[in-house]
């Protein structure tokens, strides 16, 4: 391929295609160019080009914005800072952390084990930690209150073997690698885990993408805390570890217009441009570095590119006309792969053969020279340089494109190579050859005596190099990383804030949205308790019914409200404050999570409790951000999670996009939701009541949850609260809320959620119409029973002489006649306890896609209206003996059960 062809997706190519009319005055101006910089700085010249690009488009000279720039280090030479560190003693220690590492994999890879790791990434990424851990991550004892950094997952070894040099793991820990219950209590988990590791890990971030967008949003929070004067968070910075190749997954980019809007100057990504994904090169044909780098500036944020290595740099002072530098322009990321797969031969021949003048440059360098000429991302000084200038830099939040190589030091079997990422062992030559390259003090005679045993190199805490390493860390607040779960006390609403919601609606309708909106409204008036509640919503507060909450708790925006809003006559306007309460992504349930985590952590991160309560679409929740709720369940987040407009038959005008019938059962994959799908709003008190409590109560023995609650938007009478309501039953998943008021045939039916009023109805038609008499249950959690059966199911297993009955087999035990449980999502949502129930049991359900029609329409279709649940109760009793084996069908004629146009269940009303 010609330069030509590939030299515009490379660079900002300003002066393609445009004809230079006068070579000669072009000269000059350059040649002036090249004399200011030479005898003035760059610093001078950056002023003079800035100040003569601003005259331009005052003039109305157009010129293309500069989206990407040379392939050579944003920072000159000349402005580089002085190292501050014993470089020396940094790299010996930084030699003997390599090496655990990679002894910590290998040694996982016996045969007798084999439970794999992942060697390559640090070992290339070492430095890029190193400079951060020696001079800027702050611990939690530093008087700022310490950073948060967001580890590369896969760089994992590194992190525990600097640990095991701190004293923090022992060497029975590191053997424990991957091995959390068969070596407990020293097992190690794979990645970053919090909840497997609660006092090391604070961010999970393997899951690729999550990572990248959990920092963006942990740097808004920080700034949200301190806004709103909740915590002092000003000297707080956050770090994301990230991979070029991770730069692909949509969330990893998808946010970051965020951070720049709100000029997060407390947030710094460095990606480890590495230039290989798992498998092979990220952009083989192209330049991921440039890509970013145009990306990232068009986003709106600075950009520091460390490409070259300072044995780079005389070369480059030495490249007069400009052909090196266009060579490093023009060679793709594959020929950069291969480069490093190779030797100092190769690269005389293939990198600077190219032009007479570069091949000029090296002429006195030896192949191994040429070999040693590093990238930028292994080189301390030039690392120093970025993350000093990262630091310093304000008003927007900066990325450092780190040039790096995969494996680098770990062989030729390694470095650079396609499948180096899934290599997780090493051969005796690899071995020695590490240490000669680290030059670790371990002689043939140690390695030789077990492939899969090699020693691991710790000189002793005496050792001077170890003095200096535990120095800085005590100077930096103390080891990184660390979680610490104590925190303020927070005072839980007091009884008044929940009376409204055990009151009902009187006469009036409400949906359960509007009764679950009422209860936030006295929740964020408690004195004490309300300013910790944390509000996100992606983009339908008004939906909601949350444009109540505008003028009072207001949006949170750093920059406050500089326009005039449109509706400042109305009562609910839309405000905006750098105080506000209510978090606001706009369309984007991906940040929300993120937002969501942030807030629902912050307990541990910040020692501030917060309560995100978290409201969306329900559609839009579980199915399509489950992976971020998986991370935030990993990070140990607290919080609620609202899924509002619930249900595949009440939001039907919106059609299949819109019609959630399943979320209960995709939440109940996550070990960490506790789902409900409430009817009433003093049933939505009850269970947020127990959750705060649970969270954050003095007797709760398992604070690590959210707690999933599904709302409707379908108005219906709001009952108050039954005198002696079971309020254990509303909590564990199920209570008794209506007797029959005939004496005839008995029958159970369990409704959750909006479906309640549809079992009432039923449980009228019959007993008017059959002389039926059916008990109602409302189940609260169809989720939470099983949840309950499964724990007995293993208590039971493990333990025959106690055995223990399931809550709902207790519930039923002086009940034996047939359930007929109905909700208005799939039926394998109450299939979930059918196991635990001795009764003849059915589910109704809406399985399958839903629909654009009415309400009465799409639940006759589905077969879950009122009448649905009369048949379905017939034939249960019909199979039983206790009712005529015709009545099932004379009630599907009566009924006429067929037509979609004969169902009466629900009405109108409410937002779609």
């Amino acid at each position: 391929m010609a330069a030509e062809e590939i030299t515009p997706s490379i660079l900002s190519g300003l002066t393609a295609g445009v004809p230079d009319v006068d070579p000669e005055e072009t000269s000059e101006w350059v040649e002036s160019f090249d004399a200011l910089v030479k005898e003035q700085g760059t610093e001078r010249a950056r002023f003079i080009m800035r100040s003569l690009l601003q005259r331009a488009g005052a003039q109305s000279v157009g010129v293309p914005m500069v989206t990407t720039t040379d392939y050579v280090n944003t920072i000159p030479v000349d402005q580089e800072p002085a190292f501050p560190g014993n470089e020396e003693l940094e790299r010996r220690y930084r030699a003997y952390m390599r090496w655990n590492a990679a002894i910590m994999v290998h040694r996982a890879q016996d045969p007798r084990i084999g439970v794999g790791g992942h060697i390559s990434t640090y070992a290339g990424a070492a430095t890029l930690y190193e400079v951060g851990f020696n001079h800027f991550f702050r611990g939690k004892d530093h008087p700022g209150g310490g950073d948060q950094v967001f580890f590369q997952g896969h760089a994992s070894p590194g992190m525990y073997a600097r640990a095991f040099m701190e004293g923090r793991l022992s060497e029975e820990d590191l053997n424990a690698f991957r091995q959390e219950k068969s070596k407990a209590p020293h097992g190690l988990s794979s990645y970053p885990h919090p909840r497997l590791m609660p006092e090391f890990w604070e961010f999970p971030t393997v899951s690729m993408g999550i990572g990248p967008m959990n920092a963006i949003y942990q740097a808004q929070s920080n700034r949200y805390l301190h806004n709103r004067g909740l915590k002092d968070t000003s000297d707080k910075h956050v770090w994301a570890f990230l991979g070029d190749g991770e730069m692909d997954e949509p969330e990893s980019r998808g946010l970051l217009q965020l951070a720049a809007n709100e000029g997060l100057d407390n947030l710094t990504f460095v990606i480890n441009c590495n230039l290989q994904r798992l498998d092979g090169p990220v952009r083989g044909n192209g330049k991921i570095m440039q890509e970013l780098e145009a990306f990232f500036r068009g986003a709106g944020w600075n950009v520091i590119k460390v490409v070259w290595g300072r044995e780079w740099d005389d070369l480059l002072a030495k490249d007069q006309d400009g052909s090196l530098v266009d060579i490093m322009n023009t060679t793709v990321d594959g020929d950069y792969q291969t480069y490093k797969a190779e030797n100092g031969a190769f690269v005389r021949e293939h990198f600077f053969g190219r032009t007479p003048q570069t091949k000029e440059l090296v002429a006195d360098l030896t192949d191994d020279q040429i070999w040693n000429l590093k990238r930028g991302g292994h080189d301390y000084r030039k690392v120093y340089a970025a993350y000093k200038a990262a630091m310093e830099f304000k008003g927007k939040p900066t990325v450092i494109l780190a040039h790096t190589v995969k494996g680098y030091g770990l062989g030729t079997h390694f470095e650079g190579r396609n499948a180096t990422h899934q290599m997780k062992k090493l051969t005796m030559e690899d071995l020695k050859a590490f240490r000669d390259h680290l030059r670790i003090p371990i002689t043939d005679e140690e390695l030789e005596k077990d492939l899969y045993n090699p020693p691991y190199y710790h000189p002793g805490t005496d050792a001077p190099e170890i003095k200096y390493m535990m120095e800085r860390r005590a100077a930096l607040g103390g080891s990184v990383p660390e979680r610490r779960a104590k925190h303020d006390e927070l005072v839980l609403p007091s009884d008044k804030a929940y009376e409204v919601a055990y009151k009902g609606s009187g006469k009036q309708k409400a949906a359960t949205t509007m009764a679950f909106v009422r209860l936030l409204k006295d929740l964020l008036r408690d004195k004490d308790f309300g300013k910790h509640v944390a509000l996100i919503v992606p983009d339908e507060s008004r939906t909601f019914g949350m444009d109540a909450f505008f003028p009072t708790a207001k949006i949170y925006n750093p920059n406050g409200q500089n326009y005039l809003s449109v509706d400042r006559e109305l009562v609910l306007a839309y405000k905006e404050a750098a105080t506000g309460q209510l978090i606001h992504p706009g369309i984007n349930e991906a940040g929300a999570v993120a937002a969501f985590t942030a807030a629902g952590t912050s307990y541990a991160t910040h020692g501030v409790p917060l309560i995100p309560i978290y409201v969306f679409y329900s559609m839009f929740g579980f199915q399509r951000t489950g992976d971020s709720f998986w991370a935030a369940a990993d990070q140990m987040t607290r919080g609620f999670i609202i899924g509002a407009t619930a249900g595949r038959t009440t939001l039907t005008g919106e059609g299949l996009q819109h019609a959630d019938g399943h979320s209960p059962i995709l939440a109940g994959t996550n070990p960490a939701i506790r789902s409900y799908d409430p009817a009433f709003g003093y049933e939505i008190a009850h269970i947020m009541r127990d959750g705060l409590e649970r969270m954050y109560g003095p007797d709760s023995d398992d604070r690590n949850i959210m707690y999933y609650l599904t709302v409707y938007n379908e108005p219906i009478h709001q009952p108050a609260q039954p005198e002696n309501v079971d309020v254990e039953g509303i909590t564990r998943g199920i209570h008794h809320i209506s007797s029959p008021s005939v004496d005839g045939p008995r029958a159970n039916v369990f409704a959750a959620g909006v479906s309640v009023p549809w079992a009432l109805e039923a449980q009228q038609v019959l007993a008017e119409d059959w002389g039926v008499a059916a008990d109602v249950w409302s189940v609260t959690s169809f989720n939470e029973l099983r949840r309950d059966g499964v724990a007995v199911d293993e208590h039971n297993l493990l333990n025959p002489e106690d055995l223990q009955t399931p809550y709902i087999t207790q519930k039923m035990a002086d009940n034996p006649h047939p359930v007929v449980a109905v909700s208005d999502y799939m039926r394998a949502v109450p299939d979930q306890i059918r196991q635990y129930l001795p009764n003849r049991f059915t589910a109704l359900g809406a399985d399958g896609f839903g629909f654009s029609d009415t309400r009465q329409a799409a639940r006759r279709f589905f077969k879950n209206d009122t009448h649905s649940i009369v048949v379905a109760v017939l034939q249960q009793l019909a199979a039983e003996g206790k009712v005529d084996a015709a009545a099932p069908r004379q009630a599907i004629e009566k009924y006429d059960l067929n037509n979609v146009n004969a169902g009466t269940t629900g009405g109108a009303g409410g937002d779609a």
